[in-house]
């Protein structure tokens, strides 16, 4: 169902794609958006290792929404800073791109226990998260990404 790597010998491990996942805290999710134009939109993720799903929050409405509510497929990318090797003015990045299912969740202690955790991504001063926590949940949506496919690799960039 999914296609094989054209450059198998730049392909990362499932292990290497999970750290990458795990990591970095940002990527872009592309959904199928409105009148048949894809939808790709910078956000922050927690990567859950207990379940291998991402998960993202956000507002209740809006064109994200919409679109996961239209059509469940979509796909997220995540790309490194880079490293550059002495010598060489080109970067190597490692990239992932998780294939899946997107779903709301609807369960309001789940909700705040997915902000909680993708929160402290970004801080840790769990005073801040419990007052945003408090203000924003009534108005807070979730989405979970089980993945059907993860590949990932690494590219040299020149």
């Amino acid at each position: 169902m999914f296609r094989p790597m054209t450059r198998e010998k730049q392909q990362l491990s499932h292990e290497e794609c999970v750290q990458i996942l795990t990591q970095i805290p940002r990527g872009v999710l592309s959904l199928h958006g409105d009148d048949g134009y894809p939808y790709g939109v910078p956000i922050d993720h927690w990567f859950c290792e207990e379940d291998g799903c991402l998960y993202f929050h956000g507002g209740a409405t809006g064109h994200k929404i919409d679109s996961v509510l239209r059509c469940d497929k979509v796909s997220y990318c995540v790309m490194d800073a880079g490293t550059q090797q002495e010598g060489d003015w080109a970067l190597w990045f490692r990239s992932v791109i998780v294939f899946g299912r997107a779903q709301i969740v609807t369960d309001p202690e789940e909700v705040i226990s997915i902000t909680r955790r993708l929160s402290l991504s970004f801080t840790k001063d769990a005073a801040f998260i419990e007052e945003e926590i408090s203000k924003y949940a009534h108005e807070t949506l979730c989405i979970r990404l089980t993945p059907e496919h993860i590949c990932g690799k690494r590219v040299h960039e020149a």
